[in-house]
């Protein structure tokens, strides 16, 4: 409609123009050849134009957080609907064609210990039998990620030494999977679990604050804390604070506080946690456990458990400057001992009797710099089992050349009235002193750290 309205006013201009000589009609002839070819172009151009299709507005892509959780149901619905699942977030919306839909991370931890000849000889350092050595503690393969809407699964298998100079072997870790979703507020949590017994001990060695895990939690524990297969349930009621409660069932697996390994006396957990914050700048967690099952024996082990952590970060940091831990574990057990009435040198009847054993550490760390800190561990603990004692004082330093590289050194000094495991090849490990150094590497996804 542009280009023929165009051509009628130019036509019209030619025709109330005065009359021109041959020349400029010539001129003028080439001039209107040359708009007429422009207007057959640009006719073109709009022809093509409005034989497109109108475009098409996509649709809003959805959150990466997903739609917010249901509130909870007003009063007077039916407990039908309130057990129905609830969605809390939408299957990783925002990842591309060809992304798996869960992580993978793989983390290293390498461990060493210098100190003395009668202690090797009696292999009752740190890391018994493997003193005056370097070696991979721990080297970790995690997969975790959503399995839909409503579950979340977790799968990590470990590689490390185990005894000097042997081959690395390899375990499943851990195996679970997390309902997120269920009636009244509740998560259950079942598979092959660190059991949230306290603090650290659901913490993986290359995450800990500290080279070594805690003396106490090692003698009450045992050397790789307890680890179960079973379930746990979780409940956080609607109150005016943060409140945590958790109870589980397990096999009982654990030879160093439990080891009857069945469900027909099983071992049961339970843990309530609270986290304060004390204004901007201050934080606190606080929490008691408690784990009860049956030992080799056949006979009950109670452990009952304390927590604190403090952390103070000034307005603007990004990392706390003073950090405070501490636990306590105080071991109800009852064990068999062998009587001997008359003094004949011969065992003449068995008796049930109960050893009441505690233990507890203390740790602070200071970080004034980014990628440096310094700290130091009190450890103070009764043997579960047998008679005596052992304190032992950590000090340390960390750095982290970057936040998936870090290396930490530490000097600890052991002082036991006795040893739980008898010395061998005429050794001693009454007194200990020891280096110890580590490094750790973390490659691809790894989780959040607990506070």
């Amino acid at each position: 409609m542009r280009a023929r309205a165009l051509v009628v006013l130019v036509c019209f201009v030619g025709l109330l123009a005065p009359p021109a000589t041959a020349q400029e009609a010539e001129a003028l002839k080439k001039e209107i050849e040359q708009l007429r070819k422009q207007l057959e172009s640009v006719t073109e151009r709009l022809r093509r134009l409005e034989a497109q299709p109108a475009p098409v507005t996509p649709p809003p892509a959805p959150s990466p957080t997903g739609p917010p959780a249901m509130a909870p149901p007003p009063p007077g619905v039916s407990l039908a609907e309130l057990a129905r699942p609830r969605q809390p977030f939408s299957l990783y919306a925002q990842r591309g064609a060809g992304q798996l839909l869960f992580d993978i991370g793989v983390t290293g931890d390498f461990v060493g210990n210098l100190t003395q000849s009668n202690v090797e000889k009696a292999q009752g350092g740190t890391f018994a039998g493997q003193e005056n050595r370097f070696f991979p503690r721990e080297v970790e393969l995690s997969l975790f990620g959503q399995i839909d809407p409503y579950a979340y699964a977790e799968v990590r298998i470990e590689a490390g030494e185990d005894q000097r100079g042997a081959d690395t072997g390899v375990s499943l870790a851990e195996a679970s999977v997390t309902l997120l979703t269920l009636p009244y507020g509740t998560q259950a949590k079942f598979g092959q679990v660190r059991n949230r017994f306290g603090y650290s001990n659901v913490i993986h060695e290359h995450d800990l604050p500290w080279i070594d895990r805690p003396n106490v939690l090692r003698n009450f524990l045992g050397a790789e804390g307890l680890k179960e297969k079973g379930v746990e349930v979780t409940i956080v009621p609607d109150l005016p604070f943060y409140l945590e409660g958790l109870a589980g069932v397990f096999n009982g697996d654990n030879e160093t506080a439990f080891g009857h390994s069945t469900l027909r006396v099983p071992l049961f957990t339970g843990r309530l946690r609270t986290f304060l914050e004390l204004g901007d700048e201050n934080a606190v967690q606080l929490g008691m456990s408690v784990a009860s099952g049956e030992t080799t024996e056949k006979q009950r082990d109670t452990l009952l458990g304390w927590e604190g952590r403090y952390k103070y970060r000034p307005e603007g940091w990004l990392h706390p400057l003073l950090t405070v831990t501490g636990e306590a574990i105080y071991s109800l057990r009852r064990v068999l001992v062998e009587v001997d009435t008359d003094g004949d040198g011969l065992t003449d009847l068995i008796r049930k009797r109960e050893r009441d054993r505690f233990g507890w550490y203390a740790g602070a760390e200071v970080q004034p710099f980014r990628r440096w800190a310094a700290g130091v561990r009190y450890d103070w603990s009764e043997f579960p089992a047998t008679p005596g004692k052992e304190r032992s004082v950590e000090p340390y330093i960390t750095f982290w050349p970057s936040e998936f590289l870090r290396f930490r050194l530490a000097y600890k000094n052991t002082d036991r009235t006795h040893r739980e495991t008898p010395d061998l090849n005429d050794g001693s490990a009454k007194r200990v002193d020891e280096i110890l150094f580590q490094g750790t590497f973390i490659l691809g996804a790894h989780p959040a750290h607990p506070f």
